[in-house]
């Protein structure tokens, strides 16, 4: 069980070729103005969102020692947008305490700060605890057939969040923390997937989530979903934004 997990990590850190959310639909361009594409030489990595004119939140598993671009305003990758704006990472703050799978949350300082327009706009943190059955969507630009599929457009998808009791039943071999939040799709085969990593889980409007990690078959409810929990990390936001 934690190969596939370290697995699915390894192909999202590396660059899968694949860029859309499995079992999703294509967002209404421009309607998730928040959402970030982190990219080594035009090539899309990680997901992300503004949360900051000058700081982006991810998943600290998206740290690399090759320098980022941060894309914003984007909806298809493979094309030049008019709306998009481009950064370099200024510095990274991966969480202290990060190890694998353990308090997965990164923010990144970019170079400089955002112009707010109609596709480029901050999302807020949600600061209180989902609960059970809660109706959340995912977005991001990962595989569309766990096959490194191409992808055209920025996906989203509905996802329903888990009890914690149940998420630890169904990864029997693998620690759930609290600071972590686990979510399914409504049908076999909807979900995250490579190239995902870092994206938000969004909550009433707000980010409630980090895609974090998953099985080896990307959308399978016998491994469901795990995103690190905004909620459990907001002293630790709060304070890096603070001093920089």
């Amino acid at each position: 069980m934690a190969f596939s997990i370290i697995l699915l990590l390894l192909f999202a850190v590396q660059g899968a070729e694949g860029s859309q959310i499995v079992g999703g639909r294509d967002a209404i361009p421009h309607s998730r103005p928040y959402m970030v594409s982190l990219q080594i030489q035009g090539r899309h990595i990680c997901g992300g969102v503004l949360i900051r004119e000058d700081f982006v939140l991810t998943a600290a598993h998206c740290d690399l020692s090759i320098p980022f671009t941060v894309v914003l305003g984007a909806d298809k990758l493979e094309a030049t947008e008019p709306a998009t704006q481009r950064f370099r990472v200024l510095r990274s703050f991966s969480h202290p305490d990060y190890t694998d799978l353990a308090n997965d949350i990164m923010l990144l300082k970019l170079s400089s700060r955002a112009n707010l327009t109609k596709e480029v706009q901050l999302i807020s943190l949600k600061s209180d605890h989902l609960r059970m059955g809660s109706s959340c969507i995912t977005a991001g630009w990962g595989d569309i057939g766990d096959n490194r599929t191409m992808a055209n457009r920025l996906q989203e998808v509905n996802v329903t969040i888990l009890s914690p009791s149940t998420c630890q039943k169904k990864w029997r071999d693998v620690s759930i923390a609290k600071s972590m939040v686990c979510a399914i799709g409504a049908r076999r085969s909807q979900g995250f997937c490579s190239g995902d990593s870092g994206g938000p889980l969004v909550c009433d409007g707000a980010s409630a989530g980090v895609v974090s990690f998953s099985g080896r078959r990307c959308g399978d409810p016998r491994t469901p979903d795990v995103y690190t929990r905004v909620a459990s990390f907001r002293q630790w936001i709060d304070k890096v934004l603070n001093e920089n």
